[in-house]
């Protein structure tokens, strides 16, 4: 397994033995799979992977034994899962979902991910398709210059070492203060835009020197900025609250907390790989290096982690801005007039300290949800006053040429998977064996030919992040939506896509 710097997701590996993934599988129901105690020594709880049929023929064998590998943690409930859009990862498996128990239980970076709290927010507008394809090109070309993308690019922004602080500890309500957003915005993310209890003392000086020059960026690999419009309503009640019908213009941002998050990681793992044989715990891999819940080790990650996570919704904040920029600059109007809000913004790469029901009584767990986003149903506290009649929205994005989804949080989520749904299609071919398989410009070349304007700092990336590396969004969402841990309510698809 290697880990792809600055891109967003962990590579895929390229040498593969073949093994029967039926055998390794017992089917409980449709779209549910569980791999039974024993499949590796000392798991504790069984698997569960939440998959049609079709899709299990292409989950990798490794990915399998990473979900059971997991299960063989200090005090993880229930059991250890995984996504429909499960791919194999560093240490946890991407759409890779595990709780464990606040006392007894561990904290592992590699249940988070290096790019921590990357997530996904949509801005909703009030303009139709036929305004804005006719500006499409012009469009993408402004988004494109306006948000840095690439790897190693740098902000529009010079933050001060007070203004990082900030960013860190405050998040998106800090970017929103110094000018870069409306309050509104704040309200419509995940846990605000900002989790308490980040503490800049867990965070060392190579990472602040990483995120200093980089927030406001988009990145490069799998992260996107994509102008999209609604082309179907699922469910209208649901779709009404969120403000969407069909013909709307949205646009997606996608990305992380740089090398911010990265290198928080980094330092991290170091520590937490001693802190493995300092109390005794064994890991079947050493990339689930990991430390029980209440240690310091874990408490300094969790701390430091805390930091990225506010970082990268500082991030998206300050790209929200720099796309109403945009839209203004193209259009000649305000971006209020244009009505452009934020719908919601959620993270997929995190860790939470949460209260679920298990075996009939509530208890604090830390959820990891390594490439899964958070789908809290209808009446949940935490979801926005605007959305608790139909549950919080839950953002899925496919890739450059295929469909992107809103759902809503729905209650089976929270007696199936501790709130959690899948996070967008999944990989299923390495960055190397794409660029093999695939012409950057022939793909952008046939995306032009269906309406999809692409930019990107090279045609390598685009042949990286090709539709066909990639499973169906549309089968993804389908498993979660039949389910019931998510409810689809709206399809958007793309017509024009910023790259780094």
């Amino acid at each position: 397994m290697v880990e792809s710097e600055d891109t967003g997701t962990e590579e895929l590996g390229t040498e593969r033995v073949h093994r029967d993934i039926k055998s390794m599988v017992r089917k409980l129901s449709d779209n549910q799979w569980e791999i039974p105690i024993g499949h590796i020594p000392n798991m504790r709880v069984p698997g569960r992977l939440f998959v049609s049929e079709n899709l299990l023929g292409g989950i990798d064998p490794d990915t399998i034994d990473q979900i059971a590998n997991v299960a063989t943690l200090p005090g993880i409930q229930k059991y250890s899962m995984a996504m429909p859009d499960a791919h194999l990862g560093y240490g946890f498996a991407i759409g890779g979902v595990a709780a464990f128990d606040a006392e007894e239980g561990v904290i592992s970076p590699g249940g988070v991910g290096f790019d921590i709290n990357c997530g996904v927010r949509l801005i909703r507008t009030n303009l139709q398709k036929e305004e804005v394809v006719p500006k499409i090109k012009t469009l993408v070309d402004e988004l494109f210059k306006n948000v840095p993308s690439g790897v190693g690019s740098k902000s529009r922004f010079r933050a001060s070492d007070r203004e990082l602080d900030s960013a860190f500890l405050e998040g998106a309500k800090w970017a929103v203060e110094a000018g870069y957003g409306v309050k509104a915005d704040v309200e419509h993310c995940e846990g605000n835009g900002c989790l308490e209890g980040a503490d800049l003392s867990h965070v060392s000086t190579k990472a602040r020197a990483r995120g200093k020059p980089q927030i406001g960026t988009l990145g490069s690999g799998n992260h996107f900025l994509e102008v999209q419009y609604v082309d179907k309503i699922y469910d209208r009640e649901a779709a009404s609250a969120f403000g969407l019908e069909e013909g709307q213009v949205t646009v997606m941002v996608h990305c992380g907390s740089r090398g911010a998050g990265h290198q928080i990681c980094t330092d991290h793992l170091k520590e937490l790989s001693q802190a493995v044989k300092k109390y005794g715990i064994e890991i079947p891999d050493k990339q689930l290096a990991c430390a029980p819940a209440q240690s310091r080790e874990a408490q300094n990650y969790f701390k430091a982690m805390l930091c990225a996570a506010n970082y990268a919704w500082a991030n998206r904040q300050m790209i929200t801005h720099w796309t109403r920029e945009s839209f203004e600059k193209v259009f000649s109007r305000d971006a209020d007039d244009m009505g452009m809000s934020l719908l919601y913004d959620v993270a997929h790469n995190v860790a939470k300290l949460e209260e679920h029901n298990i075996d009939g009584r509530k208890k604090e767990v830390y959820v990891h949800r390594k490439g899964a986003t958070r789908a809290f149903p209808a009446g949940h506290p935490e979801v926005p006053a605007a959305y608790r009649d139909v549950g919080q929205p839950v953002l899925i994005p496919g890739s450059m040429g295929t469909p992107s989804f809103i759902l809503c949080g729905a209650k089976e989520a929270m007696d199936v998977s501790f709130g959690s749904a899948c996070h967008g299609a999944g990989r299923i071919m390495s960055r190397v064996q794409a660029k093999k398989e695939f012409q950057g410009q022939s793909i952008k070349d046939d995306l032009e030919a269906q309406g999809i304007t692409v930019r990107a700092t090279h045609p390598s990336v685009i042949a990286e992040e090709a539709p066909g590396v990639y499973k169906s969004s549309s089968e993804v969402v389908n498993v979660v939506h039949e389910l019931g841990i998510a409810r689809k309510v709206a399809r958007v698809i793309p017509i024009g896509v910023a790259k780094g």
